[in-house]
């Protein structure tokens, strides 16, 4: 059950741009704290505000990415990313990347919150097929938990946010 404090919203191309500067700050303490997100340290706000300017807001404006966020009491707190730019031949399938969570609000339901309207969105766009790669341990257990099956493991995928090591990789899938 999530934090009754929480707003989950999904993002329009509009509204965007006025919580790109939020989605910056937000990602950049997620990388910080050793989210394995695809960025390492150290990680200014700087090259987290070059990569949801250059990287998401163009998807975003094209119709092929969706940001889902979380609020609690007007503060940014968690956010979720559904990629549906896919081949022509896979118009069924997205990818879910980047769900972020502040740590100060974790373990309060706003990651299953977030990814059930991720979820609704997916289905409304006919949607019915969602891929993803996770860290193993917590999160691949909190994906299990929300009903994605695993595929396999990629050894040494990426290296670690803070240490100069390399992580293995979950692939998942969940059928809508």
């Amino acid at each position: 059950m999530a934090d009754p404090d929480v707003t989950i919203t999904t993002l329009t191309p509009d509204d965007y741009t006025d919580h790109e500067a939020a989605l910056a700050e937000l990602l950049r303490d997620c990388v910080e704290a050793g989210a394995s997100v695809h960025f390492i340290t150290p990680f200014s706000l700087k090259e987290s505000r070059a990569f949801w300017r250059e990287k998401v807001a163009p998807a975003v404006r094209a119709g092929h990415r969706v940001v889902v966020t979380a609020h609690i009491a007007g503060r940014l707190v968690g956010t979720v990313q559904l990629s549906c730019d896919t081949p022509p031949n896979s118009p069924h399938r997205a990818d879910v990347s980047k769900l972020l969570v502040h740590p100060d609000f974790r373990r309060r339901g706003i990651a299953r919150a977030m990814m059930a309207a991720l979820e609704d969105d997916a289905r409304r766009r006919q949607r019915r097929l969602l891929l993803l790669d996770t860290a193993p341990g917590y999160t691949e257990t909190f994906y299990r938990g929300i009903d994605y099956q695993k595929v396999g493991v990629v050894p040494g995928f990426a290296r670690d946010a803070i240490e100069d090591v390399y992580l293995d990789t979950v692939i998942m899938y969940k059928t809508l």
